[in-house]
């Protein structure tokens, strides 16, 4: 039913995780995707090899989407390739510990450029793009984190709730030339990231008390509602927040 057939897409972070498993649905989907990473490009191979099965195009792009010299060149590369972009996943991320009093500035400064400095990068970027073409969806990964906090995760937290207030910016600016500005706020996901704390059998059993379904996400369980957000069927939503966590986090 959802159909993304021609379009194109920048999804980053797009080597693993949820980015990997989007990459794969929008290629389901139809659509050309472009994987950025910064890390293993055998793994970002991969994930192009398995989306072209689906009869589309798609490339691997290196970048370390802090730096905006990288992610123009991301950018650049991918219009050169297919003259145009219609979706962006801002995926890319860390998370990384540290109480606040023994945070270091350099602790916090780095989940910062790959948090936040990096959604900016890649919305300005989309945005001037998507402008000219009068049409567009970007879609920011935030989290659970960024509405109830996290202890002990307090920079990433910030850069969380910071996306969250820069969607609903954006939404609303960009919005008058056809351009949807959404997030998906996904809470505990079974991926390399949270690894550490889900193969402990006692973490497990507390995080798993939290969430009334009863079950850690997987990343396809975000890579659906990205999906969704992406396609025609979002095409009246504009500046929400999605929560995927199993009912752990309630907004209104």
């Amino acid at each position: 039913m959802i159909s993304l057939e021609g379009q194109v897409a920048i999804i980053t972070g797009g080597s693993r995780g949820i980015g990997e498993a989007t990459a794969i649905k929008f290629a389901q989907a139809g659509a050309n995707v472009v994987i950025n990473y910064n890390v293993s490009r055998a793994a970002a191979e991969s994930v192009v090899e398995s989306a072209r099965k689906y009869g589309v195009e798609a490339i691997a792009v290196p970048a370390d989407v802090s730096k905006f010299n990288e992610v123009r060149k991301l950018f650049d590369e991918t219009l050169e390739k297919f003259g145009r972009l219609d979706i962006l996943v801002a995926n890319a991320g860390i998370w990384k510990g540290a109480p606040i009093e023994e945070m270091t500035e350099a602790q916090w400064d780095e989940t910062m450029e790959i948090n936040l400095k990096s959604i900016y990068a890649c919305c300005h970027l989309a945005a001037g793009i998507m402008k000219k073409q009068r049409s567009g969806k970007i879609i920011t990964i935030s989290s659970t984190a960024g509405q109830r906090g996290e202890a002990f995760h307090s920079h990433y937290a910030a850069t969380k709730g910071a996306i969250i207030s820069f969607t609903k910016s954006l939404a609303t600016e960009l919005g008058p030339y056809g351009i949807n500005v959404n997030s998906v706020a996904p809470g505990w996901v079974d991926t390399d990231m949270s690894a550490g704390p889900l193969s402990n059998k006692d973490e497990l059993a507390k995080i798993l008390e939290l969430i009334p379904l009863g079950r850690v996400a997987t990343a396809d369980d975000i890579a659906g509602p990205i999906l969704f957000l992406a396609s025609d069927l979002a095409r009246h939503i504009n500046g929400e927040i999605l929560n995927v966590n199993g009912g752990s986090v309630l907004c209104g």
